[in-house]
């Protein structure tokens, strides 16, 4: 049978999102063809404002609002600015700020190092993160990047650019599995990890 290009379109649209396999896709794109015209208004209006009204703090890098500079968590009174805990994607902080564990101020890298997939400290917010330490009282920096080969190989070098640059640099304790992501662990390992976090070693 012959689908329609523009039912075809959106499967394949649907298609390129991770962990939409092509049936997946499929049964998506019949629901809102078979569902309420509003569904299908109510997601097109949401995905065209997805871009047009979100932006980057330009402090942290975590995604926030087009119309502000910087996000809510670096703009609150009460959150901690001595302690900036590094994570590697906007996925993690919503993680962290779940367990309500931690009060400080957070780095998005956006990724983290890859050779093979050719991503380089270039690619990252390092140069960003590094810039901060010039500007204001950090104390301690916590490395919260994912424990895989990527995440540690991204840890080690930002523990040698911090290096020597008068703060305190952690990273979270091993409770997190390896090779699993911060997004999906749950709040008491989390907050486990968090309170173990271990000095990095400066060679």
């Amino acid at each position: 049978m012959l689908i329609p290009e523009p039912v075809q379109s959106l499967i394949d649209a649907f298609s390129r999102l991770p962990g939409v396999g092509p049936k997946t896709a499929s049964r998506l794109t019949f629901y809102l063809l078979r569902g309420d015209e509003t569904l299908s208004v109510e997601l097109a209006n949401a995905l065209a404002g997805l871009k047009e009204n979100t932006g980057y703090c330009q402090q942290c890098w975590n995604i926030t609002t087009a119309d502000r500079t910087l996000c809510e968590i670096c703009s609150h009174p009460q959150r901690d600015p001595a302690q900036i805990c590094v994570v590697e994607e906007p996925l993690d902080v919503l993680a962290l700020e779940r367990t309500g564990g931690f009060q400080g101020h957070y780095h998005v890298l956006h990724g983290a190092l890859s050779p093979i997939e050719g991503v380089g400290p270039e690619d990252l917010k390092i140069a960003e993160l590094v810039a901060r330490l010039k500007v204001g009282a950090v104390k301690e920096i916590i490395i919260a990047t994912n424990p895989s080969m990527e995440g540690d190989a991204t840890a080690m070098y930002l523990q040698q650019q911090l290096a020597n640059r008068g703060v305190r640099v952690t990273r979270l304790a091993r409770g997190l599995p390896v090779g699993g992501d911060l997004e999906y662990a749950d709040q008491n390992t989390l907050l486990r990890a968090l309170a173990g976090r271990q000095e990095m070693d400066q060679e």
